[in-house]
């Protein structure tokens, strides 16, 4: 066989460096398992110094999801893990896409063929079910095929998959970086279908190739494919390439038994930016799953994007499966949106804001900072700030607050001498309000709840506000305040 052309492959592979790929398959969202690995596998290579790629692994036609690619590179960009190489910004060793690198795997699977540890299999298995998982081992007839009877078949037009021979006795050591050494017996594992009938190769044949044609120094998957790794570990030794590190991380679970999936309504990383989660703090949260920092940083739980690069390492990544915990995530989140400054925390809230107020009179910058700290995801904003939008219906029983002394009785006395009070103020301003609320409380020689309370209940309608009465005054202006006050009176009178 002439190897000049593998030998050009050879001497395109960029050596010296660390590098990483993510290769998801366009098969739908992303979902939290899939985001783990995207940003172990960027904060490894770029920890290192290294290389990040994007690889597309489209060889499973039959699941490819409309629209699925630009949903991974929309969620990469938005989370910031940029690619050095990738489908849309070329590279050295490309095409990233594994559909359009078709011909090099078959030009592969017959190398392997000729070095003795594949074989063309004749025989009507199904591969669907080995790619269940169903299949069983078993003799296969076409493994004793001599090379020159094999081949004289498929030049005569015979149908044919291209199988792994795994070696008959004996074992396969293969190591992890976190689960050490690991060794199976020969026995235990089949000749799997490297080549399928249409062309394509499988998935854990163009893995393999694609992973050493790039340089790729680091596999992060998840621990099922720790299974698959003896059979990886076979076809790097029959081609005679260098194995690299396998990082395998511990599933996301739903709870102590079940993984997380989307059949149960486990969410993606859209459904958490819909849900009202912020990006760096599902990052963060999401790194956490499975991995800890060491020495100084042990006790710290708050990194960026650029300080996880720095402080990743591996010996911090954990065996046992993570549990998402959408309190944890929430208590992130609600941090995240308390270190915001106040202009940043007005423009993501400002959407939230305006499905809740169209009051043209309501100034959305001055409702933003009173709910900054009263939120746990964004989706808490619109429920706390709806009243300023309309007064709902509510009961005189709000009016009765133990701590502040009011009752329905010096509740109703305390808005009709504040009514007054506010019709007379030439200027509308915060300060203003204050001052003349604050002043009629020291004229009447009452604590100021007594008054700031009912005008509190007046204006809102509800048991608990972001901001006080003074606040609720300014924003929903004179007119507003005076009318809903009027209404107050009556409804107690």
């Amino acid at each position: 066989m002439d190897m000049t052309w593998f030998n050009d492959m050879e001497a395109r592979i960029p050596t010296g460096e660390i590098r990483t790929r993510f290769a998801p398959s366009p098969t739908g969202y992303m979902h939290v398992g899939n985001l783990r690995t995207a940003l172990y596998t960027w904060l490894i290579a770029r920890h290192g110094g290294g290389k990040f790629i994007l690889r597309i692994e489209d060889t499973d036609q039959g699941r490819l999801v409309e629209g699925a690619t630009e949903v991974i590179y929309k969620t990469l960009k938005e989370c910031g893990l940029d690619w050095d190489e990738g489908p849309d910004v070329g590279g050295p060793v490309g095409p990233y896409i594994q559909t359009q690198r078709r011909d090099l795997y078959a030009k592969y699977a017959q190398l392997l063929v000729e070095k003795g540890h594949a074989y063309y299999c004749f025989c009507e298995k199904a591969e669907s079910a080995e790619d269940s998982g169903t299949f069983e081992k078993a003799d296969d007839p076409c493994r004793d095929l001599s090379l020159a009877e094999a081949k004289a078949r498929v030049e005569a037009g015979e149908p044919y998959v291209i199988r792994q021979r795994i070696p008959k006795g004996g074992q396969t050591t293969f190591h992890d970086a976190i689960f050490g050494s690991i060794t199976v017996d020969n026995d235990t594992l089949d000749d799997q279908v490297l080549l399928k009938r249409d062309g394509l190769p499988t998935y854990n044949f163009a893995n393999v190739v694609d992973d050493h044609l790039m340089g790729i120094t680091h596999v992060v998957r998840g621990s099922e494919y720790l299974s698959s790794a003896p059979k990886y570990n076979l076809l790097y030794e029959g081609f005679g390439w260098a194995v690299p590190e396998y990082i395998h991380c511990s599933p996301v679970m739903r709870d102590a038994h079940n993984k997380m999936s989307k059949r149960h309504g486990d969410p993606s990383y859209e459904d958490l930016k819909e849900q009202g989660y912020l990006t760096g703090a599902i990052l963060n949260y999401v790194t956490l799953l499975g991995w800890a920092p060491k020495g100084e940083n042990s006790e710290r739980e708050f990194f960026t994007l650029p300080e996880l690069a720095e402080v990743f390492e591996l010996a911090g990544v954990s065996k046992s499966p993570a549990i998402f915990d959408r309190e944890k995530l929430n208590y992130f989140n609600a941090h995240y949106l308390r270190e915001m400054s106040a202009e940043d925390f007005c423009a993501v809230a400002e959407p939230y804001l305006k499905q809740a107020i169209h009051a043209p009179q309501v100034d959305l910058k001055l409702v933003a900072p009173l709910v900054q700290g009263r939120c746990d995801t964004l989706l808490d904003i619109a429920p706390q700030v709806d009243f300023f939008d309309a007064l709902p219906e509510y009961s005189n029983e709000l009016y009765c607050h133990k701590k502040m002394k009011t009752d329905q009785a010096n509740s109703l006395e305390a808005l009709k001498v504040t009514l007054p009070v506010l019709e007379g103020l030439t200027e509308w301003s915060y300060d203003a309000i204050h001052d003349a609320l604050v002043g009629l409380a020291e004229k009447l020689e009452l604590k100021n709840g007594r008054i700031m309370w009912p005008v509190r209940t007046a204006l809102s309608g509800k048991p608990v506000t972001p901001g006080g009465a003074v606040e609720l005054c300014h924003i929903l202006g004179k007119e507003e305040t005076l009318e809903r006050m009027q209404k107050g009176i009556e409804q107690l009178s």
